[in-house]
């Protein structure tokens, strides 16, 4: 049985998207005419494309990871002086496919989301959709970012509710935002986007980019946000980045950073030490030989969650602009370290395979555990409010450990 708390808040969640239904059908009617100019360009726009041959584009080389000196010193600057910009560069995201891989016979072998990743590698930055440069506005001591797809409000919801509530604790004060692409539902995206602009009318925290959300995208989020970070976040300390699925106790978090403050190039978070690239072609992380030739990764972070302070996502972010797109999200960022060589730290409070690597262990549901821990992944809806409210009760520790 549920509490009443938890009651109050499925209420809520699903109140809200009772009414985000309603006002689909009303803007519907207020959008269609926007809708008959708008979704034929984006149709057409997406055919051409496709077709388009860029015939200048024949680099097959592997991703490398070598710098010089000049590069540093360019980055350096970067960091030091960023672009004195307020407003989003990009206002076109017409971009031609690359088709210097179709002679390739280990191109071939790929799944079609590979293929769509490596002929669009070179498209790095698109139109932004939803901005909101005023959650940096005057000091922010810590900014969630959170990775998201449209077709997931209740995550966002139930986060906005439990921890991601933006608040001030201590003095200290906590900013969200949610980071999203389109829909890559094609039959679905206008309805789901309309949506989506409702939610973000009521709560003002997505940041949305005009490229189509999946899995070998999430490279292209992670520095979207790092430019915009460096464009509008100059007064943000520190920054906790993770996905729309795990639990963070942000009193921890402030706790360690008060302990962490002296630290040049903060990154901490649940890093993994060579790793290895998959070979396996049926795996989700399949990568061929010709894209990544080392036998080990340098260290990253898992994606479930990280912090970093502010002066380094801006390093980051010049870091990032020396390297080709990788498929791997949170493997790109460890190579961007690299560049900076920087080593990512490892905390036993980021538990991004849970509490325990068995899902069907005990610990993973025990509350009096989560309650000491930073961030611990992943976590279902249902499950955070449940771990939530427990933690947040009169919990009494001493006598389960």
């Amino acid at each position: 049985m549920y509490t009443n708390k938890q009651r109050q808040v499925y209420h809520c969640i699903g109140l809200m998207f009772f009414l985000s239904v309603v006002m689909f059908t009303i803007i519907q009617i207020e959008h269609i005419s926007i809708q008959k100019v708008s979704e034929p360009e984006r149709i057409e726009r997406q055919t051409r494309m496709e077709k388009e041959i860029d015939l200048q584009n024949k680099s097959t080389h592997p991703i490398s990871v070598n710098f010089s000196t000049e590069i540093m010193q360019r980055m350096e600057l970067l960091a030091e002086h960023p672009k004195e910009s307020t407003t989003w560069d990009i206002i076109s995201s017409n971009c031609s496919a690359s088709l210097s891989f179709l002679s390739t016979e280990w191109f071939t072998s790929l799944n079609s989301d590979f293929k769509q990743f490596l002929l669009y590698r070179h498209c790095r930055y698109f139109p932004i959709l939803m901005n909101h440069p005023v959650k940096c506005a005057g000091d922010v001591d810590l900014l969630m970012v959170i990775k998201s797809v449209i077709t997931q409000y209740d995550r966002r919801e139930v986060i906005r509710q439990t921890w991601g509530k933006e608040q001030t604790i201590n003095g200290k004060n906590i900013k969200i935002l949610f980071l999203l692409g389109t829909s890559s539902n094609e039959g679905e995206r206008a309805n789901h986007q309309k949506l989506l602009e409702y939610e973000n009318y009521i709560y003002q925290d997505i940041l949305q980019w005009d490229f189509m959300d999946s899995f070998f995208n999430l490279t292209l989020k992670e520095i979207h946000f790092l430019k915009w970070f460096s464009m509008y976040c100059g007064n943000t300390s520190y920054i906790f980045k993770g996905d729309d699925d795990v639990f963070v106790n942000v009193p921890n978090i402030l706790e360690y950073l008060e302990a962490s403050k002296d630290t040049k190039d903060l990154f901490v978070g649940n890093v993994l030490f060579k790793a290895y690239p998959i070979r396996n072609k049926m795996s989700k992380y399949y990568i061929p030989e010709v894209l990544y030739e080392k036998n080990y990764y340098p260290p990253y972070a898992g994606g479930g969650g990280f912090l970093m302070n502010g002066p380094l996502a801006r390093k980051l972010y010049g870091a990032c602009e020396t390297l080709e797109l990788y498929p791997i999200d949170d493997v790109f960022l460890g190579m961007c370290l690299e560049v900076l060589q920087v080593k990512p730290v490892q905390h036993n409070a980021f538990k991004t395979f849970g509490i325990v690597r068995n899902e069907n262990s005990k610990m993973n549901r025990e509350p009096c555990f989560f309650r000491d821990m930073i961030v611990v992944h992943k976590l279902l809806p249902p499950d955070l409010i449940n771990m939530w409210s427990l933690i947040y009760s009169d919990l009494d520790c001493s006598k389960k450990i």
